[in-house]
């Protein structure tokens, strides 16, 4: 199983096999509701690589991402277009698209055993355009 990861804004960010961990895709609903809510949230969690090009320059997708993360809310650059696929098999089995989404939280670690490093991206989609989410898939490449 492997994941790419593609950002559109200002500029365009590609996250390829080798460079994503694992994703997670939440929906948010209200914990103590007894009927289905108009209070509905969409998140998604990706964990990847940050690594180290052929010529020792680093990887810039994840300094991309980073540099994203610091944007303020008044921007309009704040959100973007991101989309994940899900690839097994020969097959897209997922493709999530959230094309208002903006950073919830970026993290990096670093370590002496992990190579260069890792991150987490936690990213959700604006609320009040939770109906143009996309959940896709079953489809070749």
């Amino acid at each position: 199983m492997g994941f790419k990861v593609k950002i559109e804004g200002a500029e365009s960010i590609e996250l390829g096999l080798e460079d994503v961990i694992s994703v997670k895709y939440e929906t948010n609903t209200p914990k103590d509701t007894n009927a289905r809510s108009k209070d509905i949230g969409a998140t998604l969690y990706i964990k990847g690589k940050i690594l180290a090009e052929l010529e020792g320059d680093i990887h810039d997708g994840p300094k991309k991402i980073g540099k994203w993360s610091l944007v303020p809310a008044e921007k309009s650059d704040a959100y973007r277009n991101i989309e994940v696929e899900v690839h097994a098999a020969g097959q897209v089995v997922r493709k999530i698209t959230f094309p208002n989404a903006f950073v919830i939280d970026y993290i990096e670690h670093y370590g002496d055993t992990e190579g260069i490093g890792t991150f987490d991206l936690i990213v959700r989609q604006k609320k009040d355009k939770i109906s143009l989410t996309k959940i896709e898939g079953g489809y070749g490449i």
